[in-house]
């Protein structure tokens, strides 16, 4: 299929592109790296009347260090982050879940704000977001303002983003000392959309996991430093209240299996990183 008919702007500047989603409202959608929106387009599950390009600002492509996290803005393409150097001590959470998003193909096209701004519940990104506890940074032509990640994430493929703002960038926190990271994911073939994937942030007082693919959006579930019986009654519980669904890929009860599994080695993974920095 081909999309439905649409006008398009490549816009020059931030200013440009605001004003003209402030002026078209809900028929105006944002378009970076076209990864999760263009086959949306020519399956015509959306129909917008004006496509916003915003690959073209030079203020929106290069990430920096600001108050303690690395500012991603939405011209930032996921391939540009991936071979940043020292991302694995920067950020090691998303140094390790970034090869699993799409393939190498997509990576150079794709971009981290516009995979946040689609939420799909399955996808890696906005799932590291929210175990690193990081935040949304939105613009509109009135305000800007700073969503925390865990807001954000309202369902599936709905967010607190309002239909005149911008993605404008992520902040995602950098490695904190004596922290511990882990990431691991089930799909059907690498590259595609994960059945469940699990990041852990564990420190010297708490442990801290996300569960994606389950729900229908990202979850993040904080707990003592658990071990044991403890643990397996932790991750047992938050596997039934994710209530899972079943579909083509899985079971509900395969999803569970997976949520305590994956759970607990991510878990163990990232507490024993988080002994060695300490040691």
């Amino acid at each position: 299929m081909k999309p439905a008919r649409f006008d398009y702007l490549r816009a020059a500047s931030l200013d440009e592109a605001l004003a003209a989603i402030a002026r078209h409202g809900d028929e105006a959608r944002i378009v970076a790296g076209g990864q999760s929106l263009v086959p949306m387009l020519n399956m015509r599950l959306t129909k917008p009347g004006l496509l916003v390009d915003v690959m073209r600002i030079e203020t929106l492509r290069t990430p920096r260090r600001e108050n303690g996290a690395l500012v991603v803005p939405a011209g930032t393409r996921q391939a540009i982050l991936l071979d940043r150097p020292h991302v694995a001590d920067e950020l090691p959470l998303l140094a390790a879940a970034l090869p699993f998003v799409g393939h190498v193909q997509t990576r150079a096209r794709g971009t981290l704000c516009g995979s946040v701004a689609h939420a799909d519940p399955s996808a890696e990104i906005p799932l590291c977001l929210v175990a690193l506890e990081g935040e949304v940074h939105l613009r509109s032509a009135k305000r800007a303002r700073r969503v925390r990640a865990d807001d954000f994430f309202v369902g599936m493929m709905v967010t607190d983003r309002a239909h005149d703002e911008l993605v404008e960038a992520i902040g995602l926190p950098l490695r904190a000392p004596g922290t511990g990271y882990a990431f691991a994911e089930v799909g059907r073939r690498h590259g595609d959309f994960a059945i469940v994937a699990c990041a852990a942030v564990v420190d010297g007082r708490r442990m801290r996991l996300a569960v994606g693919g389950v729900a229908d959006r990202p979850t993040a579930r904080d707990w003592p430093l658990l071990d044991g019986t403890a643990l397996d009654d932790a991750l047992n519980a938050l596997a039934w209240d994710l209530g899972a669904g079943e579909d083509i890929h899985a079971t509900a009860r395969y999803r569970r299996d997976l949520v305590r599994r994956l759970g607990r080695r991510v878990l163990e993974q990232a507490a024993e990183e988080a002994r060695r920095c300490q040691g």
